[in-house]
């Protein structure tokens, strides 16, 4: 298996949503504005991180990012076209999927863990959320944090570490790369 890497996009204070998420505007109001870099970039060098996620083996979301995109995501899931295998991490398996579609739910991380490892093979893994990748750092399963940290601040919606008690994590920065929409850090977990 590759690396599992907790991947994602984050205001100035703190937080991976913007205020009022909820499934017709998932990232919140304004808060698509996480995403810019990735999106509405002319620059070359955000194209190559977009690039890194060519890397993917299989996703791992928890069951609030599913609930908020899963209108936008379609069966095809996250990646689109890509269709890579997603694991949701969830108490409950929703009502309705979509038919065809990339999902698997699991109701443990450790389950969601196991299982996104056979789908992703010698590929890279990549988490995205908030609650579900502290639940895979508190277990020492993520090897590397990638932050995307966007100049804007939100002052309210999800806060991306905060529920991760008093344990410290350490971290050994592995790359920082400077755009006019984001600041791009790679994180070794130690």
């Amino acid at each position: 298996m590759g690396k599992v890497i907790f991947d994602i996009s984050m205001s100035l204070d703190g937080f991976i949503t913007a205020a009022n998420a909820r499934p017709e505007a998932g990232l919140g109001d304004g808060g698509e504005r996480l995403h810019d870099w990735g999106f509405n970039s002319a620059d070359p060098r955000n194209h190559e991180i977009m690039g890194w996620y060519a890397t993917t083996g299989a996703n791992i979301f928890g069951r609030t990012g599913y609930n908020y995109s899963i209108l936008h995501w379609g069966a095809d899931g996250p990646t689109g076209a890509a269709r890579i295998p997603t694991v949701i991490v969830s108490h409950s398996v929703p009502q309705e999927i979509p038919q065809g579609g990339v999902y698997t739910f699991v109701d443990s991380v450790e389950a969601a863990f196991e299982i996104a490892k056979k789908f992703a093979g010698d590929k890279d893994v990549y988490i995205t959320g908030a609650d579900v990748a502290q639940q895979f750092l508190k277990r020492g399963l993520i090897d590397e944090v990638s932050i995307h940290l966007v100049p804007v601040l939100f002052s309210s919606g999800t806060r991306l570490f905060e529920h991760l008690d008093s344990e410290h994590i350490s971290l050994e920065i592995l790359e920082v790369i400077q755009t006019a929409e984001a600041i791009h850090m790679r994180f070794r977990v130690l």
